[in-house]
């Protein structure tokens, strides 16, 4: 510290000389000293800290601009398969109602259709089953009237031959009585014509 005070005043000192030098000789116009583009470009030693921390904020916001892109993206892309997903998802559901409804309804058209076909079928049973009792019925009444037209012929033909034998047995059996009665009376009378004598 006390060399840093010593120093200063000598410095001092020897810079007042050159001020007063300064003073005393006449001011001169001096030409304005035409700058290169060399010397344009370079920048002054003083700005040359400021430049580069104005630079490093410059890469550091464009770094945190960057990221905040990146993020911002990346919060859309998870954003956009969410939603993909979720679409995806109610695309799926929506299939597996429509393919529900379609198989009711296919489910339901297929019971009305085998309804109609066993109804159908039942009424066509049932139609054959009376034809076929109907058949069965004439067939047996046909056969009762054929039975029925032989008993009346058969008796016919029993009663005809019963005739013819009654007929003629009645006959033979009457003269064969008669002539027996005849006979059994012949002697009768002969005998009683003989009492009587």
């Amino acid at each position: 510290m006390a060399t840093a005070k010593k120093k200063a005043p000598a410095k001092r000192a020897a810079a007042a000389p050159k001020k007063a030098a300064a003073k005393k000789s006449p001011a001169r116009k001096k030409a304005p000293a035409r700058k290169s583009p060399a010397a344009a470009k370079k920048p002054a030693k003083g700005n040359f800290f400021s430049n580069a921390l104005s630079d490093a904020r410059d890469q550091v916001e464009k770094f945190v601009d960057s990221a905040k892109l990146k993020a911002k993206e990346v919060a859309a892309r998870e954003k956009l398969l969410e939603k993909q997903a979720e679409l995806a998802a109610k695309a799926e559901i929506d299939k597996a109602k429509h393919l529900a409804a379609q198989a009711e309804k296919w489910m339901k058209a297929r019971i009305k259709a085998d309804t109609k076909k066993l109804n159908a079928l039942e009424k066509k049973l049932t139609k054959q089953l009376r034809d076929a009792e109907r058949k069965l019925v004439a067939q047996a009444r046909a056969a009762e009237k054929r039975a029925s037209k032989q008993g009346k012929a058969l008796k016919k033909k029993i009663d005809a031959g019963t005739r013819k034998v009654t007929g003629k047995a009645p006959a033979r059996a009457k003269a064969k009585v008669a002539a027996a009665a005849k006979k059994a009376a012949a002697p009768r009378k002969k005998a009683v014509a003989r009492k009587s004598k």
